[in-house]
């Protein structure tokens, strides 16, 4: 049986990883610094075990490493904690993967591409003007240089059960509690948001071709999508009649003199403006069909993982 290790195994798409790894017959260790969370999650199958912990713990990483045979790494810091931590934890989980002789399967944004008004390949020039999609770059520098076998996921924004600080999440969350929802951004712009099971199941894939190491991967969503319509569907599931408001970037300046994590958002507001939208035709043509979850099931088992805690 393989095993694999899931970091950030709490949040939505670490979450996915597991439940994809589970049908795959791998044995797999959980973490995250939450046991309470963890245990809700995952205590209930046989082929977990539950570690949790802080990942700035080089010496904990390298003994939960030990004889994995993949390590996936979900961990999604604050924005706040970015400038100081991010590369860090990137150094010790490289570190912990380089010991045990592990490869690595990497859960990556769209931030490190900066402003694109096309469709964009993995062969697109990398030209990011935030200060995080610097750090991203950064890190995918770091990652090339460190001579782990790895494969990193460019993701665009993505939504699903346990996704806590997704943008699409924080609409679902009011819907299923039937109070007055929020949608981030324009309602008439067409985005890119992918369900995590698809994100999961794509980047296992990915992890179990020895052909796609050493390379970046675009993994788009089903198809991009205008707020009106994912609105609608969203009605037609729960039957949620309230109004709908839009968040726009000058209320996200005024939250964030209260908040830093609004404060920090506001910077990658640019991607409501002008969508980044990914080509997935290397996977599809190198590894075969994407997962395309129809956004209407997507958005129905992320409802019912808040309505039932079920998927």
């Amino acid at each position: 049986m393989k095993k694999a290790l899931v970091l950030g195994a709490s949040g939505g798409m670490g979450y996915a990883l597991v439940r994809e790894l589970i049908q795959r017959d791998f044995s797999v260790t959980v973490f995250a610094r939450s046991k309470e969370k963890l245990n809700k999650l995952f205590s209930r199958y046989s082929e977990v075990t539950i570690v949790h912990g802080d990942a700035f713990n080089q010496k904990l990483l390298a003994q939960i490493s030990e004889n994995q045979d993949i390590i996936f790494h979900a961990i999604n810091l604050p924005y706040g904690d970015w400038q100081d931590k991010l590369l860090p934890l990137t150094e010790n989980i490289l570190q912990a993967t380089k010991k045990n002789n592990a490869k690595l399967a990497i859960v990556d944004n769209i931030y490190a591409y900066g402003k694109h008004m096309e469709a964009i390949k993995e062969t697109a020039i990398k030209h990011p003007h935030t200060k995080k999609g610097k750090l991203r770059l950064q890190v995918e520098k770091q990652i090339m240089k460190s001579n782990v076998p790895y494969v990193l996921a460019h993701f665009p924004d993505f939504f699903g059960p346990y996704a806590e600080n997704t943008q699409l999440n924080f609409t679902l969350q009011s819907v299923a509690a039937n109070k007055r929802a929020w949608f981030i951004g324009s309602h008439h712009i067409e985005r890119e948001h992918l369900f995590t099971f698809d994100g999961a199941k794509a980047l296992v894939n990915l992890s179990l071709q020895d052909k796609s190491y050493g390379e970046h991967w675009n993994i788009p969503a089903a198809r991009p999508i205008e707020g009106v319509e994912l609105i609608k569907l969203i009605r037609d599931l729960t039957g949620y009649e309230k109004n709908v408001g839009t968040v726009t970037t000058n209320m996200l300046r005024l939250l964030g003199i209260f908040n830093q994590h609004m404060r920090e958002f506001v910077e990658m507001q640019y991607l409501n403006q002008h969508p980044v939208i990914l080509i997935g035709e290397k996977y599809e043509e190198r590894i075969g069909a994407l997962p395309r979850t129809p956004y209407k099931k997507a958005l129905e088992l992320t409802l019912n993982a808040y309505q039932n805690g079920t998927t």
